[in-house]
């Protein structure tokens, strides 16, 4: 499989990406930063020392909040920001907690610029607002830049927010892998997740299938096939999907492992994972490569049964092949019987006359020649007139036969085929004497 069709076959990891990303909470926080500190074991800490609110601000706060509640966010932008727009000057803490609404209504509000500024104003508060806030607020400020495709703030951030954080869990170095594969930066990309997946190993907490999925693409674009079958491995194990036994076979067959690539294939097929017609006939044809024709005939038929392969000339052709080269002949014939209809041209006609004339079947071997010579797109005509004739001289034809050997030396004397023009030749020359001592005995005998 070359490059271009493992893209194709990759596209859709691309979705994946974003899944890293989780809606905004209800405290006007990411709900991810939620859960990363969640992870996160506590040590104990300074406690930092910082300006409380005012009765008039903690009101204001709760009115907001309330009209939040009602879905009245323009009535709540209002509320916030008049109760900005006050002479009265609001300590550092009173400032951040103001802004920090404000940036969750213009959040509601789809207006990202709008609570990216706010939210901004919040982290500038510094040492003066709680530890607490301060980092909520830096985690929502990376990924907000991230939605508005900031990468430089968005890594910058996170980067700060890591620097506060207690023992940051894995999902921080997930989120900058996503930022650094949107710059195109694949090596650091590759070096958080990697990070991301040793925190989290470390610690016993779930790596999802997303995340596999990242690495293995940052992977696949820096063309380091190792790592990519080495992540596909684990995902084939925690994940057993068709994509990914199918994405961990293409790759074998790429870099060259054809056992493996067959044994992959095998393993999605005996656990019933395979669904497209891709998957049925590559496995026919690596089963066919390794010699088990009867085996590739089963996993076929298998594929036309489930109507997951099409009925067509092409597909019934490689059906029949197998069967014949599984010895399984009157099988195979049935096969290329359907085949030879459905074909553009004569070649498979042409291979069922040779069964025909195989098996003793002279008429239909007949049969089969003429459609294929009606039906044309052979590589020697001649070799087809050879087959028709002696499945009408087995039959007592001679004056047919005979045509049929007329028309084979005709044919490779046009292609300067001097071989067929020998053995046509001698065909006919020995159907004349043969015409002629069955003329002698039935005059002896009358």
């Amino acid at each position: 499989m070359g490059i271009s069709a493992m893209k194709r076959l990759n596209i859709g990891l691309l979705a994946l990406l974003f899944a890293i990303l989780a809606p905004i909470g209800q405290d006007a926080s990411l709900g991810f930063a939620q859960v990363a500190a969640e992870e996160a074991p506590k040590k104990k800490q300074k406690t930092r020392r910082v300006p409380s609110l005012s009765e008039s601000v903690y009101k204001k706060l709760g009115e907001g909040q309330e009209a939040i509640d009602a879905k009245e966010y323009d009535v709540a932008l209002e509320l916030i920001q008049a109760a900005l727009n006050r002479s009265r000057r609001y300590n550092e803490n009173e400032i951040a907690n103001l802004h920090n609404m404000l940036g969750y209504i213009y959040y509601l509000k789809d207006d990202y610029d709008g609570a990216l500024r706010e939210y901004k104003i919040v982290v500038e508060q510094g040492e003066k607002i709680p530890e607490g806030l301060e980092v909520t607020t830096l985690y929502t400020v990376a990924q907000l830049s991230y939605v508005q495709e900031n990468y430089e703030d968005a890594l910058y951030y996170m980067e700060v927010w890591i620097t506060k954080a207690t023992n940051p869990s894995a999902a921080p170095r997930f989120f900058m892998a996503t930022v650094y594969y949107q710059m195109k930066d694949y090596d650091k990309a590759v070096e958080q997740m990697e990070l991301g997946v040793s925190i989290a190993q470390e610690r016993g907490t779930d790596i999802t299938e997303q995340n596999w999925s990242l690495l293995t693409f940052l992977y696949f674009e820096k063309e380091d096939w190792p790592n990519v079958i080495r992540v596909l491995k684990v995902l084939v194990e925690e994940f057993p999907k068709r994509e990914h036994w199918v994405r961990l076979a293409g790759v074998y067959g790429q870099e060259g492992y054809e056992k493996e690539q067959l044994y992959t294939l095998e393993a999605a097929y005996t656990a019933d994972l395979l669904e497209k017609q891709t998957d049925f006939t590559n496995l026919a044809g690596l089963l066919m490569q390794e010699e088990v024709p009867i085996r590739a005939a089963k996993v076929l038929e298998d594929g036309l049964n489930r109507k997951a392969v099409e009925r067509d000339a092409k597909n019934l052709q490689s059906l029949g092949q197998a069967w014949q080269l599984a010895q399984e002949v009157d099988k195979a014939i049935t096969v290329f019987e359907e085949a030879a209809e459905l074909a553009d041209d004569g070649k498979i006609y042409e291979r069922l006359s040779y069964l025909y004339l195989e098996s003793d079947q002279y008429d239909k071997c007949v049969d089969s020649a003429t459609g294929a010579i009606d039906k044309g797109g052979l590589r020697k005509t001649q070799s087809v007139y050879v087959v028709k004739g002696m499945c009408l001289f087995n039959q007592n034809k001679l004056n047919t036969a005979r045509t049929a050997f007329v028309s084979c030396r005709r044919v490779a004397r046009n292609d300067k085929d001097k071989v067929n023009q020998r053995i046509c030749g001698q065909w006919i020359t020995y159907i004349d004497r043969e015409s002629k001592r069955q003329a002698q005995l039935a005059a002896s005998s009358g």
